[in-house]
C-alpha cells in the first residue's frame, strides 16, 4: 500500500547500527576479552576436558571462517569469538601456573631461599621462600613457594634476599573467603604460585649466605637501605618505595594516613610513577639533544627520546621488583612510546586497548584485582574526557592556569573513575582525596621523581644525595597532608561490600559511555545507574559464621555485634568492613547483641534461636545448649546424637561448607555456604 513503512528486519537494522561505529570497534577487542575472563571465574565448576576441546575447536573454525571471509565484515562473530578466546586463556594460565598446595597443617623446622620481603597487616616482616624443604615431607607434597610472617624477636638473622634461613613455623593452606562473595584469598595464592603461608615466633636462623652473584633483589634492598641510610624514618620509607618497591619501613600509621586521603596510590610502583619517570627522560633527552642544531637538524630526536625514555623503564621495572602492578604500567608506556616510534599518536584509546590486550592475555587473573581495574578505568576515562576537551581553545585561559586546571581535571577525572572501584574492594571512600590529591601530585612530578633521576645519575660518584635531598621536602609536605587529611573529622566514610553484579554493570556502562559514539552512549547511563541501586539494596547477612566456628556475628541497628573481642582477627576485620563498619573487633564485641554465659552464647534472629558453644569442653554442653535452640554453632567435633529438633553444626561440618551465612530473604532465613558458593576449582580443591 502506498504510503506503507517499510519494515527493516531486527539483524539488518543491528548491522546498520554497528556500521556506524566503523574505525571505533577495536578498543571494544579487550572488553570482550575481559567477558570471557569474567565469565571463567564466574563458573561453578571447572570444564571438563571435552568441553575445554569443544570451545578451542570451535574457536579455531570460526577464526578459520573469519580470516576467509574478513573480520571486519562480521564484527558480531568476532566479538563472540573474542569472549570464546577470554574464556580459553584464562583456563590455560590457570593450568599452566598451579604448583603444589600444602594439603595439611604443619609444624616444624622449614628451609628456603628468600626471594621477597614485605610487611603483613600486623607489620610483621614477612618472607617469601623458594627451594623450601620441610621435614618429613616428601618433595613431591612440599610447596615451590611459601610465605612466613615473623612475629616475636628475630634480631639474630637479618633478613636479605637470596640467603637460605631455616625457621621453626606452622604452615597451612591459604584460605579461601570468610563469607559467601568474599575476598578469595586461595585464587590469588594460586595464581602467585603460593602453596603455603604461616608464621613463625622462633628466631631465624642463617644457613647459607646469599651467593656471590648480586641479584636484582640483593641490589634492590642495599638501594633501599642506602635510601634510608641518607632519610631516616617515615622520609627514607617513602622514598625507598617508591625507587625500589621496598615497603618493609613503612609504618601501618603512615599507609593508614595514605589511605585514609586517597594518596596510597602514589607508594605504588603503577602508571602515575612510570609515566612520569618515562616522561620526564622523553622530555629530557628530547630537550638536551636539540640543544645541538647539527643533531637536531639529522637525527630523528622524538624517536632516540623515545627509546631513552622504554630503556629507563625497563630498569625502573627490574629494580622496583616487577610485580604485576609495575609490569601493567610498563606496558601501558611502552606501548605509548613504541606507537611514537611508529609514528602514531602516543595516547589513544587504541592504545590503552593494546596495552589491555596484552595484560590480559599474559596475565587474565589481573582482571579481577583492584589494580587492574583502577589503573585502566584511570586512564580509559582521563583519555576520553581529553579527547573531548580536544576542541576546547585554552588560549583564552592565562597560561599560569593553564597547568592547574589540567591538574585539576586529572585528578577529578581519576578520582571519579576509580573511586566506586576502591569503594567496592576496599570499603573506604576518602571524602577529602580531591584536595589531597591537588596538593601532592603535582609534587610527585615537578619534585619526587626529578629527584630520584638526579640521584640515580649521580650515585655512581656517591653523589646520590644530592637527589634524596631534593625529595626530602617534597615527601615531607606529601606525608603532612596525608597526616593533617587523614585526621580531619569526617575524612573517612565507609560504604558496604555491593553485590557481584554491581562493578560489572558500572563498569560496562562506563565503557559503553566513553567507547560508543553518537547520541546512543547515553544508554551506558542506565547500567551504571543500575549498578548503584544494586549497590545502595544491598543487605548484608543477619548472621555469620566463621570458617572455624569460633567467631560469630549478629547484625544489630548498632552495628554488628561479634561474641568475642579477640581472635580470628582477620575474620573479624573482613566482616566489619564488608559492612561499611568500622573494622575494630573490641568494639563490636561491646554491643549488644548475645546472652553470654561463659563459653555458651545465645542469639535470636526471628524465630531462629541460636546458641554458640567453644573452649575445652564445648561438646559436653551440647544438651544445655539446645534447650530452647533451633541451631547450635559448635567449635568442635560433635560424636554424639543432639536431641530431637536441635540441629548442630560442628567443626566437622564448617570444613566442608566453609564459612556460613544466614541472610534475611522475606520471612525465611536462608542459609549459604562459602564452599557451596565457589564451587570445586582448581585453586580450592
Amino acid at each position: 500500500m502506498a504510503g506503507a513503512r517499510t519494515r527493516v528486519a531486527p539483524w539488518r537494522y543491528m548491522a546498520s547500527v554497528i556500521d556506524g561505529q566503523r574505525g571505533a570497534l577495536f578498543p571494544w577487542v579487550p572488553v570482550c576479552l575481559g567477558i570471557g575472563i569474567g565469565f571463567y571465574f564466574l563458573l561453578p565448576g571447572e570444564p571438563a576436558a571435552p568441553v575445554w576441546a569443544a570451545l578451542a575447536g570451535g574457536v579455531a573454525v570460526a577464526t578459520a571462517g573469519l580470516l576467509w571471509r574478513g573480520p571486519a565484515r562480521h564484527p558480531v562473530v568476532v566479538a563472540i569469538v573474542l569472549v570464546g578466546v577470554g574464556v580459553l586463556v584464562a583456563g590455560l594460565r590457570c593450568w599452566s601456573v598451579g604448583d603444589t598446595v600444602l594439603a595439611f597443617r604443619y609444624y616444624g623446622p622449614v628451609q628456603g631461599r628468600i626471594v621477597a620481603m614485605d610487611r603483613s597487616a600486623s607489620d610483621a616482616v614477612r618472607l617469601t621462600l623458594a627451594d623450601v624443604v620441610l621435614d618429613d615431607t616428601d618433595p613431591a607434597r612440599t610447596p615451590g613457594l611459601v610465605r612466613i610472617s615473623l612475629h616475636g624477636d628475630h634480631s639474630g638473622t637479618v633478613p636479605q634476599p637470596g640467603k637460605t634461613v631455616m625457621v621453626t613455623a606452622h604452615l597451612s593452606a591459604p584460605d579461601g573467603p570468610v563469607e559467601p562473595g568474599g575476598f578469595d584469598f586461595q585464587r590469588m595464592a594460586w595464581f602467585r604460585g603460593l602453596g603455603a603461608v604461616g608464621y613463625a615466633r622462633s628466631p631465624l636462623l642463617a644457613v647459607e649466605p646469599a651467593g656471590g652473584f648480586v641479584d636484582v633483589a640483593r641490589w634492590r634492598m642495599a638501594i633501599s637501605a642506602r635510601v634510608r641510610a641518607h632519610l631516616p624514618g617515615e622520609v627514607g620509607a617513602f622514598a625507598a618505595a617508591i625507587t625500589t618497591g621496598d615497603r618493609s619501613a613503612m609504618s601501618q600509621e603512615t599507609l593508614a594516613d595514605l589511605r585514609a586521603s586517597n594518596l596510597a596510590h602514589l607508594l605504588a610502583i603503577s602508571g602515575l610513577h612510570m609515566g612520569l619517570l618515562c616522561s620526564l627522560i622523553f622530555g629530557g633527552v628530547r630537550g638536551v639533544l636539540a640543544l645541538f642544531p647539527a643533531v637536531a637538524l639529522v637525527w630523528p630526536l622524538k624517536k632516540i627520546a623515545a627509546i631513552a625514555a622504554l630503556m629507563a623503564g625497563a630498569l625502573y621495572l627490574m629494580l622496583s621488583g616487577g610485580n604485576v602492578a609495575t609490569q601493567r604500567a610498563f606496558i601501558m608506556v611502552a606501548v605509548m612510546f613504541v606507537a611514537v616510534l611508529l609514528d602514531r599518536r602516543a595516547l589513544t584509546l587504541r592504545a590503552v586497548a593494546v596495552a589491555a590486550i596484552i595484560v590480559l592475555m599474559l596475565r587474565p587473573e589481573s582482571l579481577t584485582e583492584p589494580g587492574f581495574q583502577m589503573s585502566f578505568a584511570a586512564t580509559t576515562a582521563l583519555v576520553g574526557v581529553f579527547r573531548i576537551l580536544n576542541g576546547f581553545d585554552g588560549r583564552r585561559m592565562p597560561k599560569v592556569l593553564r597547568p592547574v586546571m589540567a591538574v585539576v581535571i586529572s585528578s577529578a577525572v581519576a578520582g571519579a573513575a576509580t573511586a566506586p572501584i576502591a569503594a567496592a574492594h576496599f570499603n573506604m571512600v576518602s571524602h577529602f582525596g580531591l584536595l589531597a590529591n591537588l596538593v601532592s601530585v603535582p609534587l610527585m612530578g615537578s619534585v619526587v621523581m626529578p629527584g630520584a633521576i638526579l640521584a640515580a645519575v649521580l650515585a655512581p660518584f656517591g653523589l646520590d644525595w644530592i637527589g634524596l635531598a631534593v625529595m626530602d621536602p617534597a615527601i615531607r609536605w606529601i606525608l603532612g597532608v596525608a597526616h593533617w587529611i587523614a585526621t580531619r573529622p569526617g575524612a573517612l566514610g565507609h560504604v558496604v561490600a555491593p553485590q557481584a553484579v554491581v562493578l560489572p554493570l558500572m563498569a560496562l556502562g562506563a565503557l559503553w559511555l566513553i567507547l560508543w559514539r553518537g547520541w546512543g552512549r547515553l544508554a551506558g547511563v542506565a547500567p551504571v545507574a543500575l549498578g548503584l541501586i544494586f549497590w545502595v539494596q544491598t543487605e548484608r547477612p543477619a548472621l555469620l559464621v566463621s570458617p572455624s566456628g569460633k567467631l560469630i556475628g549478629v547484625m544489630t541497628p548498632e552495628g554488628r555485634a561479634l561474641n568475642k573481642p579477640r581472635g580470628d582477627g582477620f575474620v573479624a576485620r573482613s566482616w566489619l568492613e564488608n559492612d561499611g563498619d568500622l573494622p575494630v573487633q573490641e568494639e563490636a564485641a561491646e554491643r549488644p547483641g548475645f546472652e553470654s554465659l561463659g563459653s555458651l552464647s545465645r542469639l535470636r534472629i526471628g524465630d531462629l534461636h541460636v546458641s554458640h558453644l567453644s573452649g575445652r569442653g564445648a561438646a559436653q554442653r551440647l544438651g544445655e545448649a539446645c534447650q530452647g535452640a533451633n541451631l547450635v554453632i559448635l567449635a568442635a567435633v560433635n560424636e554424639t546424637d543432639p536431641p530431637t529438633g536441635c540441629e548442630v553444626i560442628d567443626a566437622r561440618i564448617l570444613r566442608e561448607t566453609g564459612g556460613l551465612a544466614f541472610v534475611v530473604s522475606g520471612q525465611t532465613l536462608r542459609r549459604v555456604a562459602t564452599r557451596s558458593e565457589l564451587g570445586e576449582r582448581p585453586w580450592n580443591r
